[in-house]
């Protein structure tokens, strides 16, 4: 994330405070869930353009599907969630205003149970389903735009980084800020008992919760740099624990084994971030040693490392002994066709993802990679017509627009592929990108009536966006 602090400490209360929108005086008009949403809107653009911003297809997908299992658990859940991951070792995860929530892959990896990690993200929806970060900036009284960009920041940073979440408070308002940072004792027993319910709600096991805390806890004895990251921001006592453990011991017990997708998920994050010779070992003394959570998982694990060592001949051995495991699966149909990617180059392995596709057609990672095998085979038309239906489906996958770009770029279709990289632009929250790319597009000579008055239009449109967005930022 250190792209991003660089951004934030310096943004604030300058460039981030222009893409927040005006919120007036939180404290007298009241913090509106709209509001909340429209300022977590502004922090995840930068996000979003930070290189440790982990999007990889199914990774998101997966956190997502967890997460919004435990949403719709929620009674008091009136919002939409977008759950995010960051590449980052440390054991953490945070809650942004407007339901956005990050997972540290740290976190996974820690984790021995699905309902561990299931737990932390129930703890941190109750935070937002609780309003507790809108108390937090409404404590500030007469916040103007400035110094509620400052809170932002620091609130974001120091779930990060405790450094960087002193340098921003540093840089702002320190003594109105800093009292701030953290969830207060009574928010962070309301989250656990909400993050319970939740927990019980979606069919997962209450206790993973309280284990996970418990094992963080005494982590802290043997950390050289502190105490975990998320225990800096969450305060945890051993009275919270206790009252953890009795919340659950009046439940009913229940043993909830781990999804297939949550195992293959943290061997794929080992796998591609480790360095290779590194995950190789691992695996392989994980398998030799017969020491693993799912034995899938682990060939699975080794396989990706493999291939990303290119060691072909023994990543296929691997795969075949993993096929024999799992014959049917998303995750090792997509593995496969990667693995045939690599190895043996498009061509080749352009049937393995139409084959997948015909189980899987809407798996995400599988569509971005038959699109993208489609173009380097020089099939730009059928990649165009591919992308094309499938945004029929989805219309604000910005990666799709960026495949269609690559379409139309090849088939020389410039205001087209132009137009497409705009909306892609604006699905990632860069306005000023997206404009820039339709005057290109106007300026390029091509397109028909009809395509240069539409694009035309959607430059009118974007550029009246563009003024209230910055008329609000401009209100104090």
């Amino acid at each position: 994330m250190r792209a991003l602090l660089a951004v934030l400490l310096v943004a604030v209360p300058g460039a981030l405070a222009q893409g927040l929108p005006d919120l007036g005086d939180v404290a007298q008009a009241g913090f509106t869930p709209l509001q909340e949403r429209r300022l977590g809107e502004a922090i995840m653009r930068q996000i979003r353009a930070d290189r440790d911003y982990y999007d990889d297809a199914e990774a998101t997908d997966y956190i997502n599907t967890l997460g919004n299992r435990l949403a719709s658990r929620s009674t008091e859940s009136r919002q939409d969630f977008e759950f995010f991951l960051i590449r980052d070792s440390q054991i953490n995860a945070f809650a942004l205003p407007g339901g956005f929530i990050g997972v540290n892959t740290g976190l996974l990896l820690a984790a021995q149970a699905e309902s561990e990690v299931a737990g932390v993200m129930a703890h941190e929806i109750a935070h937002v389903t609780q309003r507790h970060i809108a108390r937090m900036l409404m404590q500030q009284s007469q916040s103007s735009l400035a110094t509620l960009g400052t809170i932002a920041a620091a609130l974001l940073l120091s779930r990060v980084s405790t450094q960087a979440a002193e340098a921003a408070v540093a840089f702002g308002q320190a003594g109105a800020i800093q009292s701030q940072l953290n969830f207060t004792r009574d928010n962070e027993r309301e989250a656990d008992r909400v993050g319970l319910q939740i927990l019980d709600q979606a069919g997962l096991d209450p206790s993973g919760m309280a284990t996970f805390f418990e094992r963080l806890q005494r982590a802290t004895r043997v950390y050289e740099s502190g105490a975990p990251s998320y225990l800096r921001t969450h305060p945890l006592t051993f009275e919270r624990i206790a009252d953890m453990q009795s919340r659950t011991e009046a439940m009913s017990y229940r043993q909830v084994p781990d999804s297939l997708e949550f195992q293959l998920i943290r061997a794929k994050l080992r796998a591609q971030l480790d360095a290779p010779r590194d995950a190789i070992t691992f695996f392989e003394q994980s398998l030799a040693e017969r020491k693993f959570l799912s034995e899938a998982a682990s060939r699975y694990g080794l396989v990706a490392s493999l291939t990303r060592a290119r060691d072909y001949p023994r990543a296929r051995t691997e795969l075949e002994s993993l096929r024999k495991l799992v014959p049917a699966n998303a995750i090792v149909d997509t593995l496969t066709c990667e693995f045939g990617y690599q190895a043996y180059g498009p061509e080749k392995a352009l049937p393995c993802f139409r084959e997948a596709l015909k189980t899987y057609p809407s798996y995400r990672a599988l569509v971005y990679d038959n699109a993208d095998v489609l173009l380097q085979t020089k099939r730009p038309e059928e990649a165009l017509r591919f992308v094309e239906a499938r945004l029929q489906v989805i219309a604000d996958d910005y990666r799709l627009y960026l495949l269609q770009a690559r379409a139309y770029a090849a088939l020389n279709k410039r205001l087209s592929q132009h137009r497409a990289q705009a909306e892609a632009y604006v699905r990632m929250g860069n306005l000023g990108g997206a404009m820039e790319q339709l005057r290109l597009g106007l300026k390029s000579g091509d397109g028909d009536f009809y395509q240069l008055s539409s694009a035309e239009s959607r430059l009118r449109e974007l550029r009246k966006l563009d003024d209230e967005l910055r008329r609000e930022a401009g209100k104090k």
